[in-house]
């Protein structure tokens, strides 16, 4: 029906930009995307070109806006979803990238931050994060100690940085709008969670000059204006891709756990109260708009999607992705796999863990390359369990899964998960979790939302085998990492 209002989603992910069509119900209209590139020109180093995605935004709106003809015309507002933890630094001149973009997987600064351990404690306590160069503040004072563009730009005082999504919220606003939302400020590492602005002695503690980063906005708001082929609309929302996923359905229950499993995992609590410390936990904010708060405690598994890589480029198992659905339905026992793939996160956190096969105590002989993998998928479900275990202790027993992501397809993982964390899982048919996430929030956050998607269920099975499993994978993590 014409004349209804449409929502412009962006999706700004590692490795496309995505731009989705949404009507009020949060059906999919139209869509575009524009993939783009990673580059790794160290081993700690992850970095993208920042041209190059605000360009790919545009290719993918422009995409999405063709194949609405002369509806391009409903189209009333957009949200941006932005990888959380990337970030970059430019000029007020225009917005010029003055280098790449750090991508969130970037650590180049982990050596660098060990010094700063002994404040370890106060520094999550302000952002709820633990001390990591996947956040910004390192990667903001290394940009500050290598690149000369960066010197010259603070020199001449038309220096700017802080989260990618500032950057892309400046390049893609016509009034260069120089803001950050909470969710991807927090993850500068720089933001204070509790004042929900930028914390005068961590910028001094990490020797980030102030006076640079954007000014702090809510999740919800008027951002700024975008124009794109002839057709005009504000940019309402702002949020982290992850912590978009969370309302993919409209607003987030506070008795689910929230599970995204992409290139990395993650599991979210959403709580409306301000949750109390959680010492092996990640808390940040989801939601602000400008009426109430929507609080998660978070963990993490960096170890997904890229372990599943790892199986071919780590062990030589060429097929394995394509192999996983049979295997993990196969009889027999795999091993125990501690997985610290890309960095051991939640609850555990630690950096530089040695990742490694673990047999059972009665076994004999080489291991088939088939139940090694087996044993990495079931790592994840392990690692996720272990976090809804760790964030249980904080908030309300939750009282189902829900999942999403790329690898959520395989249904044997979506068992496991089930059977050892004894909660159904719920999966949901949805590509576009992210996108469907921030179009909520642009749309204003509308009572029905996204209500036809399809739903499976996995109920908890009795599984005393992987039960045995999970718990000699616990005593195991526990003798490697004393926690």
């Amino acid at each position: 029906m014409s004349g209804e209002p449409l929502y412009l989603a962006i999706d700004q992910g590692t490795h496309a930009s995505r731009a989705v069509v949404l009507d009020a119900r949060g059906a999919v209209v139209a869509t575009g995307s524009k993939d783009i590139g990673l580059t790794r020109p160290q081993p700690d180093r992850a970095e993208q070109d920042g041209e190059e995605m605000v360009s790919s935004i545009y290719t993918a709106i422009i995409a999405a806006i063709e194949q609405l003809g002369d509806r391009r015309q409903d189209i009333v507002a957009a949200g941006l979803a932005s990888q959380r933890a990337s970030c970059a630094c430019w000029d007020a001149r225009g917005g010029r990238a003055l280098g790449p973009v750090f991508s969130w997987q970037d650590r180049r600064g982990h050596e660098w931050l060990r010094r700063f351990e002994p404040q370890a404690e106060e520094v999550h306590r302000k952002t709820g994060l633990f001390l990591s160069a996947h956040y910004g503040a390192s990667k903001l004072r290394w940009a500050l100690d290598n690149l000369p563009a960066v010197r010259e730009a603070l020199a001449d005082g038309t220096l700017c940085w802080g989260p990618q999504a500032s950057f892309l919220v400046y390049r893609l606003t016509a009034e260069q709008a120089m803001v950050a939302d909470p969710q991807c400020a927090a993850r500068t590492q720089l933001w204070n969670i509790h004042t929900r602005d930028w914390d005068p002695e961590l910028l001094a503690l990490f020797g980030v000059p102030p006076g640079h980063l954007p000014k702090s906005a809510p999740t919800c708001g008027r951002f700024g204006t975008m124009r794109v082929e002839g057709i005009t609309f504000p940019l309402v929302a702002v949020n982290g891709d992850q912590s978009a996923a969370v309302f993919a359905f409209g607003r987030p229950e506070e008795d689910s756990a929230y599970v995204n499993i992409g290139t990395s995992a993650f599991m979210q609590r959403a709580v409306t109260t301000e949750p109390a410390y959680a010492p092996r936990s990640l808390t940040g904010i989801i939601l602000d708009d400008g009426k109430g708060t929507v609080y998660a405690l978070e963990g993490n598994v960096n170890g997904a999607g890229t372990a599943l890589e790892w199986l071919k480029t780590g062990l030589g198992i060429e097929d394995a992705i394509a192999q996983l659905p049979a295997w993990l339905e196969a009889p027999g026992e795999p091993p125990v796999f501690l997985n610290g793939i890309a960095g051991l996160g939640g609850p555990f956190w630690k950096p530089d863990f040695e990742s490694r096969f673990v047999l059972d105590p009665g076994s004999t002989g080489a291991v088939e390359p088939w139940r090694k993998a087996v044993a990495v998928v079931e790592s994840i479900a392990f690692l996720l369990q272990a976090n809804i275990d760790e964030i249980g202790k904080y908030v309300p027993p939750a009282r189902r899964i829900r999942v999403s992501g790329g690898l959520s397809r395989f249904d044997g993982l979506c068992r496991r998960l089930a059977s050892v964390s004894g909660l159904p899982v719920h999966r949901r048919d949805d590509a576009e979790a992210t996108a469907r996430g921030i179009g909520y929030l642009a749309a204003g956050m509308p009572e029905r939302w996204n209500e036809a998607a399809a739903e499976e269920v996995f109920a908890p099975r009795a599984d005393e085998a992987l039960r045995r499993r999970y718990a000699r994978w616990r005593e195991a993590m526990r003798e490697a990492t004393g926690i």
